[in-house]
């Protein structure tokens, strides 16, 4: 089974409000990528939350999502959102699919061709990319878990992604929805649909 982490720990500092919430069309952002990854046929949703767990709980609650707390949020370090749902996965997970999810352009095409790809070759690591530039969500073998785990601050996701730089397989898309999140308010109405 592949699970999708879902970062939504963030405090959107830049954003200037909680971004996770802004409407998104008919829903709102977190809605969005909720319904993408659903859509996409992913059904092991974990959602890391940080102080925004009241509202994301109701924002969410026609979907059928696991909420995880990250009792670090406030640190403002992405990696310990990461690490904190990656230590939520049940056994039977062979593979986490990273999410963020200020990313509701994100297309269902991208998460299904990632998806394909692992069921048919097994990639320890493998990470959309448009134009060049490496991307979101990014999918990882069970079998790299514990070198992530073991990660400590200031180190990031890309650290451990450049470290295993030989065992990443790039997958390239024709869409720039894999490398466009939300983190101001000009990416807000830039983006917004």
């Amino acid at each position: 089974m592949i699970s999708a982490i879902v970062l939504a720990a963030g405090q959107s500092f830049r954003m200037g409000q909680p971004k996770m919430m802004l409407p998104w069309g008919k829903t709102t952002v977190i809605g969005k990528v909720t319904a993408t990854l659903l859509e996409a046929g992913l059904d092991d949703l974990h959602l890391v939350v940080g102080g925004n767990q009241k509202e994301l709980n109701e924002a969410l609650r026609r979907f059928q999502v696991q909420f995880v707390f990250n009792p670090d949020f406030a640190n403002g370090e992405m990696i310990s959102s990461v690490q904190v749902g990656i230590r939520s996965l049940l056994g039977n997970s062979e593979a986490a699919l990273i999410v963020l999810g200020d990313q509701p352009q994100l297309e269902v095409s991208v998460v299904q061709t990632i998806i394909e790809i692992y069921i048919t070759n097994r990639s320890k690591i493998i990470v959309p990319s448009y134009q060049m530039h490496r991307g979101h969500p990014c999918l990882i073998d069970k079998s790299l878990w514990g070198q992530l785990l073991d990660l400590k601050p200031p180190h990031t996701l890309r650290d451990y992604l450049n470290q295993y730089q030989d065992d990443i397989l790039y997958v390239n898309v024709d869409t720039p929805s894999v490398i466009q999140d939300l983190d101001t308010p000009d990416d807000y109405k830039k983006f917004y649909p």
